[in-house]
């Protein structure tokens, strides 16, 4: 008797120590094994309403070696599958199957970054958004025109609810980081709605008495302000000799106006006669401002059009040095003309 019950002792212990070394594997198969992968980093993505198989399907295919029962089990235990969040995610060297679930449970995502330059137009900011390969590309298919800058123009006002007639200079340009597969899209609504609030912040805390009558127009202006500007320091004092203008009914006669009137016609070179062919942008032939901003224009512009300074200049001409060479009088304007373009 007492030997069978020795014998059954053992067997359960045997028992036991079997289960525990199956649990130890399992327990480092699951939270300490490194999962195999070609290469040190792998980048993949899951989309909304993946679930744990899918998930470790979609790993699979990128090259991660994920057991896929064995992953399944683990989000399903530990309840991660409920919590489990969409998005772009980089698997890296040495990651064990609990790391990749954490990472997903958290929403670690992969991040990346592009950059709108002020003084850029809409249709160079769409080129640079087109050739981001990280940007998930929607605006393609209105491109069924002759001019698909045209065309994505009018689906980007339809898409966005903007009330303007052409989305010129409605971005805010700034660096913005994003997770990878976000649309083209998304990020024109981020800048959109960035320079909306800009605007907004802006526009009652500007100076009195200035001649502009929306947070349209100071766009518009600051816009022109950001194509003249070549020194930061003289932003407020080309705003003033702009506003200084518009008091005295005088034409703005500014040539980056010109410029975006003549569209792909120019080619480096304004002549004599391009200042005399009309635009609805020409501000040589037509008083006032254009009827859109000309370009993306930085806050630092569009504060120093509702901050100008105030002053008597109503002509500048660049120095060649980046700077301006600012005048009172017509006289004095053609003088430093002479001097500073036509080197006499």
């Amino acid at each position: 008797m007492k030997a069978t019950l020795r014998i059954i002792l053992l067997a359960l212990l045997a028992l036991l120590l079997v289960a525990a070394a199956i649990a130890g594997g399992g327990w480092w198969w699951l939270m300490k094994r490194p999962v195999p992968m070609p290469a040190q980093t792998i980048d993949y993505m899951v989309e909304s309403g993946m679930g744990p198989r899918k998930i470790a399907q979609q790993m699979a295919q990128a090259g991660i070696d994920v057991h896929e029962d064995s992953f399944v089990l683990l989000a399903r235990y530990t309840e991660a599958d409920k919590r489990l969040q969409a998005g772009a995610y980089q698997a890296q060297e040495g990651d064990t199957l609990w790391a990749l679930l954490q990472r997903m449970v958290e929403g670690n995502m992969l991040q990346t970054r592009i950059t709108i330059v002020e003084g850029w137009t809409f249709a160079q900011m769409l080129e640079r958004i087109s050739q981001h390969p990280q940007v998930k590309h929607t605006l393609n298919a209105a491109n069924k025109t002759a001019n698909p800058t045209d065309d994505v123009a009018a689906s980007v006002i339809e898409q966005l609810d903007i009330e303007a007639s052409h989305p010129e200079g409605l971005f805010h340009p700034d660096t913005y980081v994003f997770v990878p597969g976000t649309t083209d899209l998304e990020l024109l609504k981020r800048a959109y709605q960035t320079q909306l609030d800009l605007l907004e912040e802006l526009w009652p805390e500007r100076a009195k008495d200035l001649p502009i009558e929306s947070p349209y127009e100071a766009l518009i202006l600051a816009s022109i302000v950001e194509k003249e500007t070549g020194r930061a320091a003289d932003r407020e004092r080309i705003a003033g000799v702009f506003m200084n203008r518009l008091k005295a009914n005088m034409l703005l006669q500014t040539d980056p106006t010109v410029i975006y009137g003549m569209g792909e016609r120019y080619q480096g070179r304004i002549r004599k006669s391009d200042l005399t062919t009309d635009t609805p942008w020409n501000t040589y032939t037509r008083a006032g401002l254009p009827p859109t901003p000309i370009a993306l224009p930085s806050k630092a512009s569009i504060l120093a059009v509702l901050h100008p300074e105030e002053h008597g200049y109503y002509y500048f001409v660049a120095r060649g040095d980046g700077s301006s060479e600012f005048s009172k009088n017509l006289n004095q304007h053609n003088r430093a003309v002479a001097k500073y373009i036509l080197k006499r």
